[in-house]
């Protein structure tokens, strides 16, 4: 599964702002006291640590469930990467009370979906169900808390079906080839610069008691959240949510800060030779993500929220209208952006080349654009544009309760209070030309950006045909 640049919608966004707010974060208030909770978002932390975050959603009979853990590929040690995502996978095949694959089975029986996904700073599993059924995804999901069986033969296969999703999902795939060598060549000393599926080497030396300790030492309420978005009421959710999850003992784990990837001094460049048929350049920059520790510059997430809109959010953007219909320069060209990580990020464009351009010639095309940006600023008129955009992508993805509940994990669980969620609308709106501008002058420098490009070679006639999936920076099971 892919996190990318949001999806933008142009229209109604003003229409439907004033529904979009949430009541306070209650989460000091204990257990007992859940009659007090908000009427809006309903948050409670048990006893033993387990944050309980409720939504109401009454417009349908359904409900989503998902347990996020505060644990992924960036907490992993070296020589073990892989090791969450594997995890992931063998969270499927049993537990002391249910058998192998009758989690799924069980979901499946009571007319529901649910999977799984691991990210650089998160694990997460989730269920959509009718809203009666809430109890059966609360007995599954806390049993394998604590209760999960690694069985040597299981893993064993388990770990081979990992192995075979990276060769097709990264090594038979140029572009996300390129896509991994960037990250290694952009975070030389820290852990986003290692894969989420894990190196090739390192999947081929885990054992069933890596994944037994990686288990035990971060699965435990006290590192978890459990969030409930649907037609549900949210005390009676809240009790049942004690009943099932609050036997379970904490673990007392403490997460480790993440450590800043040092400034980088001078443009850094990769090459990567891999069998393809389409020139691809990806380039970035470092830059901040949303995080409590910098309230003076809190502005600066949302501008390059705006900026990552200008270049590349829908048809009107710059990329398209300019390089791609204007000049006929790229088949593509894209921009992505993410906010939502425990370290910095990286600002990303993108492009495949038209038949008869080169890379470097769509590289200094890209570059002029934001210089352009730089020297002059968006226009009122853009920049209205791009903010109705990304606001009305922001809103309409509160028609579906797996994107609220994915909302409120990810802040949760990045070192956000989920509060923080509801600032975006009115973030978005404030943000000025000249902030889009400064934000450029900043972080868009190429003391700052790396930058890969992909260099073609020959395919094997024999793999002529194959379909690959583009890289993604999270998997799902």
């Amino acid at each position: 599964m892919l996190i990318s640049t949001k999806a933008l919608l142009p229209v109604l966004a003003a229409l439907l702002l004033a529904g979009c707010q949430s009541a306070p974060d209650n989460s000091d208030e204990p257990a007992s006291d859940i009659g007090k909770l908000s009427p809006f978002v309903h948050s409670v932390t048990l006893d033993n640590g387990l944050k309980v975050i409720v939504k109401e959603d009454h417009r349908a009979p359904v409900v989503v469930a998902q347990v996020w853990y505060k644990v992924g590929a960036s907490d992993e040690p070296d020589g073990k990467t892989g090791v969450a995502h594997v995890l992931e996978h063998m969270m499927f095949k049993g537990t002391k009370k249910h058998g192998v694959g009758e989690f799924s089975s069980i979901i499946a029986e009571n007319g529901g979906r649910e999977n799984a996904f691991t990210g650089t700073d998160y694990t997460a599993y989730f269920q959509t169900l009718e809203k009666s059924r809430l109890p059966i995804s609360f007995e599954l999901e806390s049993d394998r808390m604590r209760n999960l069986i690694v069985d040597d033969d299981e893993f064993a296969k388990e770990v081979k079906v990992v192995m075979e999703e990276r060769r097709m999902r990264t090594d038979d795939n140029p572009e996300a080839r390129v896509y991994e060598k960037f990250n290694q060549t952009a975070y030389k000393q820290h852990p986003y610069g290692r894969p989420v599926i894990g190196w090739m080497k390192d999947l081929e030396h885990l054992t069933a008691q890596d994944i037994r300790d990686w288990y035990q030492k971060w699965y435990a309420p006290d590192n978890a959240t459990l969030v409930v978005v649907g037609d549900v009421d949210p005390l009676e959710t809240i009790e049942q949510a004690k009943k099932y999850y609050g036997p379970h003992q904490p673990s007392g784990i403490k997460r480790k800060a993440l450590a800043p990837e040092p400034r980088h001094q001078g443009l850094k460049t990769v090459t990567v030779k891999a069998p393809a048929t389409v020139p691809y350049i990806l380039t970035g920059w470092h830059v901040p993500v949303l995080s409590r520790e910098d309230p003076e510059n809190d502005w600066e997430p949302y501008a390059l929220e705006v900026l990552n809109g200008l270049l590349a959010g829908g048809d009107s953007a710059r990329f398209p209208k300019n390089l791609q219909r204007g000049k006929g320069l790229v088949a593509q060209a894209s921009a992505g952006y993410n906010m939502l990580h425990r370290g910095s990020t990286m600002f990303l464009v993108d492009a495949n080349p038209s038949a008869g351009h080169s890379e470097k010639e769509v590289e200094q095309a890209m570059l002029a654009e934001i210089e352009d940006l730089r020297v002059n600023g968006p226009t009122q008129k853009e920049l209205d544009r791009i903010k109705a955009q990304v606001i009305a992508s922001d809103v309409f993805q509160q028609d579906s309760v797996y994107f609220q509940a994915m909302k409120l994990g990810q802040y949760e669980t990045v070192g956000l209070d989920w509060p923080v969620s509801d600032q975006y609308v009115s973030k978005v709106r404030s943000i000025t030309a000249d902030q889009v501008k400064a934000v450029i002058n900043k972080y868009l420098v190429d003391d700052n950006r790396v930058v890969a490009y992909l260099d073609m070679i020959p395919i094997d006639p024999k793999d002529i045909g194959k379909k690959h999936n583009k890289g993604g920076m999270i998997h799902g099971h």
